[in-house]
């Protein structure tokens, strides 16, 4: 796993954190427990911190960047789904980010809300816990229904359990003609 440091600052990984080999993670970088961060996710803290917390999953082909107001940060449990980009914004606890979405700068999502796949979080807006967001520039279009709260609700337990056999099942591959 690449990591690096930037003008004295180097990533923070909790022992338990699953960083697959191909992440790079570059400056002010905190990942708690029991986070995971996947193939080819980027984050880049170089101007201001990105936080993972506990149990948290940025997958694969992410990239996090961004500011010091607010810090870069994903909250308990969230899920930032596959090629996100999350920028100089605030992911609540629980929260769903669904693939390939856009959180732009100063934007807000609360905790166990669910953006759609595809879905464009303006900069500076704010979204109050448990909404449903959904489009291209996405907005709140009202509680969470039934499916959108099982993945809300499912998909950290999901991440944490994988994350734990890859932590142990991964290994390097030789290629045949090297063997």
């Amino acid at each position: 796993m690449p990591l690096f440091e930037f003008e004295g600052l180097s990533p923070t990984v909790h022992p338990d954190a699953f960083i697959a080999p191909t992440a790079t993670l570059i400056g002010d970088v905190r990942v708690e427990a029991h986070a995971s961060i996947w193939y080819n996710a980027v984050l880049r803290a170089d101007l201001g911190p990105i936080i993972v917390h506990e149990g948290a999953n940025v997958q694969d082909g992410c990239v996090l960047h961004g500011g010091d107001n607010p810090a870069t940060e994903v909250g308990a449990g969230a899920t930032i789904g596959h090629l996100c980009v999350v920028h100089g914004a605030v992911i609540g606890a629980g929260a769903l980010i669904g693939n390939g979405s856009t959180v732009q700068d100063g934007a807000r999502i609360g905790a166990r809300c669910l953006v759609g796949a595809g879905g464009t979080v303006p900069p500076g807006v704010v979204v109050p816990d448990e909404q449903l967001v959904l489009g291209t520039v996405a907005r709140e279009r009202g509680p969470l229904t039934q499916s959108a709260r099982w993945w809300v609700e499912g998909n950290p337990g999901i991440y944490q359990e994988l994350a734990r056999r890859h932590r142990t099942g991964v290994k390097p591959v030789v290629p045949a003609h090297d063997r």
